[in-house]
């Protein structure tokens, strides 16, 4: 079965974070804030979609994944939300 909120939205974006000496707890903080962001501006109509996040902590980063309709949605989610990324880049989920 397909899920119809993943069809409202384009593509999938990677977003990495690279923090020397950031904890597991910090970066929790950290999606805390951008999942609030992103889910406010789904509500209010932007296709995006926060998936999942994964932090690595013997390389100190971390990575956020989400579905949205452009790059640039991204971009405002992290902006709204007061959180730096290092870079973010197109991605596959298989």
């Amino acid at each position: 079965m397909t899920d119809p909120s993943r069809d409202r939205c384009d593509a999938t974006y990677l977003v990495e974070h690279y923090r020397p000496g950031v904890s597991i707890d910090a970066f929790r903080s950290t999606v805390e804030r951008v999942r609030s962001a992103a889910e406010a501006m789904a509500r209010s109509g932007s296709r995006i979609r926060y998936l999942h996040s994964t932090i690595v902590p013997a390389d100190e980063a971390g990575f956020c994944v989400f579905t949205a309709s452009s790059c640039d949605l991204v971009e405002q989610v992290y902006a709204r939300a007061g959180v730096r990324f290092d870079r973010i880049v197109d991605a596959l989920e298989l």
